[in-house]
């Protein structure tokens, strides 16, 4: 028998959350156990905000539908539908939707996300 040379995700990891936002890890530790990268669909609701971060690994968005937030060693970018961005790991980065539509997109950590790497401030 040959081995496929493919996966197929049909049923993503929910990452649990209290802040209403949705994670859905498609590929990343809790679903495949693989620590090189991270591939996650999340919605942020309108108000959506994190505590400030320095997480060990590098973040790649692409945003979905509506507009996303980022506060990047102080300089605020704001992302829009069709636009992506990288941050490069070991700096310092805040995420919200601060705007009146929910916000969908995707990322990718390489290496994978984990809560271990994010380093979220208190």
């Amino acid at each position: 028998m040959t081995k496929k040379k493919y996966t197929l995700q049909n049923n993503p990891f929910v990452v649990p959350t209290n802040d209403g936002k949705v994670i859905k890890e498609h590929f990343g530790i809790p679903t495949t156990g693989n620590t090189d990268m991270s591939l996650a669909y999340m919605t942020a609701p309108s108000g959506w905000s994190e505590p400030f971060q320095t997480p060990e690994f590098d973040e790649y968005t692409f945003i979905i539908k509506g507009q996303k937030q980022f506060i990047i060693d102080g300089e605020t970018v704001i992302l829009k539908a069709g636009e992506s961005i990288k941050i490069e790991k070991n700096t310092r980065v805040q995420y919200s939707n601060p705007f009146s539509e929910a916000c969908e997109y995707i990322s990718i950590c390489t290496p994978a996300f984990s809560i271990d790497l994010v380093n979220r401030e208190d």
